[in-house]
């Protein structure tokens, strides 16, 4: 008796697998997921390349995105990501810390596991290389004109500086280092994410100022102290991104000093109005799954965590993608307190809770 032929490519893999599925009812994109799990028409995909640590608690996902995606993002953007995990896909944005149109067509996303954070933990620490991914366009606008200010202040804390790593990749490229002063904290040098790279940059140009703060010796920096680490920072066009504690206290000094439209800010988390929902039963769709919700957990968030195909973008209620008719019942928005419950009202789900029971229209 003969062997069976040894199958020596991948590619000879694939076609044996499409041929077995002539015979099986699959959609055109099924097929062309069996040859290369990146073609897809119905939705965008990528696959992790390499997972790059970072600091001891970070790492950069370097991605290389499938049919559909455009290189082109802006500067300064995020995207979102969808990675299946126990059968059930669990979606969150995250800065792209790449520039646009790197060559070797890959986007990278740097994170940050949190200790409260499940997904990030597992990005972080147990996301495999080669694994496919779902994606969302990127989104934001946290990005510099194009041509840039003469004069750019960045404040950064934390993992702020993800979306910061892609502007300052992009003017190092193009040449536009002119006259930029970043103003980065982190809790100690080893917590610091991209500092070596963040120094030579400083060192390769001379209009590049690079503030390093280690703010368990330094202490955290306060809004009155610009003036001593960036004398003109009152004539800069600035952008800040770090915890919330920290832009909310920038915010609030140019706000008082008439500078509120020369700054930019990106938040990571919601900023809320310190009010919650009663919570209640939430029903997707007709016909579709009911779940039993607190008070603080958002629309969006059920709805994931039922394995209902939520759309959304920002997370934060800016980009109104999330967006879906209140079918019955009363939510509430986080950032407001404000209550909806006109019938077919629509309502973003990502800042919205439910004040009893609610339906939405699916």
């Amino acid at each position: 008796m003969t062997s069976a032929p040894i199958e020596r490519t991948s590619v000879l893999r694939r076609i044996r697998q499409a041929g077995k599925a002539l015979t099986t009812p699959l959609s055109p994109d099924d097929y062309l997921a069996l040859v290369n799990p990146l073609w897809s028409q119905r939705e965008l995909r990528g696959r992790v390349e390499k997972v790059v640590p970072e600091t001891e608690n970070a790492a950069t996902l370097v991605i290389r995105p499938g049919w559909g995606w455009r290189f082109d993002h802006s500067p300064g953007q995020y995207i979102g990501i969808g990675v299946e995990i126990d059968g059930r896909f669990h979606w969150r944005s995250y800065s792209l810390s790449s520039a646009p149109l790197v060559e070797g067509k890959t986007v990278s996303i740097t994170v940050k596991a949190m200790p409260e954070g499940f997904l990030s933990d597992h990005l972080v620490n147990g996301l495999e290389p080669g694994t496919i991914v779902r994606l969302a366009s990127p989104q934001g606008d946290f990005v510099v004109p194009d041509p840039p200010p003469d004069r750019m202040l960045f404040l950064v804390g934390g993992s702020g500086i993800t979306p910061v790593m892609s502007i300052l990749r992009t003017l190092d490229r193009r040449g536009t280092l002119d006259d930029v002063v970043l103003i980065y904290s982190a809790r100690f040098e080893e917590d610091m994410m991209f500092l070596q790279e963040l120094r030579e940059l400083s060192g390769r140009h001379e209009g590049f100022t690079f503030h390093e703060r280690f703010t368990d010796v330094d202490g955290i920096l306060a809004p009155e102290q610009l003036d001593d680490v960036c004398h003109d920072w009152m004539d800069r066009e600035t952008w800040a991104c770090g915890p919330a504690p920290m832009l909310d206290a920038f915010t609030d000094h140019f706000q008082r000093l008439g500078r509120e439209d020369h700054l930019h800010v990106e938040r990571f988390t919601l900023a809320t109005a310190g009010t919650e929902g009663a919570g209640g039963s939430v029903t997707f769709g007709d016909g579709g799954p009911t779940v039993e919700v607190d008070g603080a957990t958002t629309l969006l968030e059920a709805g994931e965590e039922a394995g209902v195909n939520m759309l959304f973008g920002c997370r934060m209620g800016i980009c109104h993608t999330c967006d879906v008719p209140l079918a019955a019942g009363r939510v509430r928005d986080l950032r407001s307190g404000d209550e909806h419950g006109e019938p077919n009202e629509y309502i973003q789900t990502c800042i919205s809770v439910a004040v009893g029971d609610c339906t939405l229209a699916l």
